[in-house]
């Protein structure tokens, strides 16, 4: 069987994102009947945390234990990556012991040294440059409710993050159009703007950016290691919240994504994240089955 990596989300084909989006609406409603389906008995996943987390380290331990298989928690603490392993031999040991391996870090650079040493499969758990992961679960979110994003109009407000690389991949990918709204000066990955093209536009008007939008998503202003910036992103940001100013300019069924945690009355208002247009929740849930599906297709197909 030909290794499969989960990096980016375009290490999948736009056919098989789809596929993998179908299965996840099937394992879920599985669940929710009570079955149990379990494709990778015996079937172990090294999950390694360089980044605290929650949604990431449940989603995929629940997800391993509900399709028969098994999850092992590794961080720098308790492993030999805290003390200077290299990544090339922490990846070729693992290959030797279980079956496919998740990391969450912060050097994308880092990831894809790992798996090229690695001789299983290996998932992007998030990393400083994408996270696609999350779009995994944020695409099988609209289409549950939505059917096919292909020609509707996405916004992503705040920095140009992970999470906004991501959905620039994603665009390209699943064929929307996006339109980023972030203060100069924050702007995604510039490579990436360059592949898209025409699909993707930067605006620093968060109104004019979501005027009749489908679907508004923002993360917060500072991530993970960002923690010193915060007062100044603070500043350069406002005027970037998800009120109910911006929801009101787009579409009057648009919905509100957030990976989470958030931060409300700073990327977005109360009203807005819990209220009815927003599907965060059901989002955050999605993390579940749309990674149950993967591991499944790259331990399976």
């Amino acid at each position: 069987m030909t290794i499969r990596h989960f990096l980016r989300e375009d290490d999948l084909t736009a056919t098989e994102f789809r596929r993998i989006l179908a299965r996840a609406s099937e394992l879920k409603l599985a669940r929710q009947r009570g079955e149990q389906i379990t494709p990778l008995a015996n079937k172990t996943l090294a999950m390694i945390f360089e980044k605290s987390s929650t949604r990431t380290r449940v989603s995929f331990e629940a997800g391993m234990t509900q399709l028969g298989g098994h999850a092992i928690y590794l961080s720098s603490d308790n492993s030999q990556l805290g003390r200077g392993e290299p990544m090339e031999d922490t990846a070729k040991v693992l290959s030797e012991m279980v079956d496919a391996v998740m990391i969450r870090t912060y050097s994308h650079a880092g990831l894809e040294r790992f798996a090229a040493a690695s001789s299983i499969p290996v998932i992007n758990g998030l990393t400083d440059y994408l996270h696609p992961c999350q779009m995994l679960a944020d695409m099988q979110t609209w289409f549950d409710q939505r059917g096919d994003i292909q020609g509707k109009t996405v916004c992503w407000v705040g920095d140009g993050n992970n999470m906004c690389n991501s959905y620039i991949n994603l665009a390209m990918l699943l064929d929307f159009e996006l339109r980023v709204a972030c203060p100069a000066g924050y702007e995604p990955d510039e490579t990436l703007l360059k592949a898209a093209g025409s699909r993707v536009t930067v605006l620093q008007d968060i109104h004019d950016a979501c005027r009749d939008a489908d679907l508004i998503v923002t993360d917060v202003w500072a991530s993970m290691g960002m923690e010193e910036e915060k007062k100044k992103r603070e500043n350069d940001f406002s005027g970037y919240c998800v009120d109910d100013s911006v929801m009101a300019v787009a579409h009057s069924d648009a919905m509100f994504m957030h990976c989470l945690p958030a931060h409300r009355g700073e990327e977005v208002s109360a009203s807005v994240i819990d209220g009815p247009q927003s599907v965060v929740w059901e989002e955050a849930g999605n993390r579940l089955h749309a990674q149950k599906a993967l591991v499944e297709f790259l331990l399976t197909s």
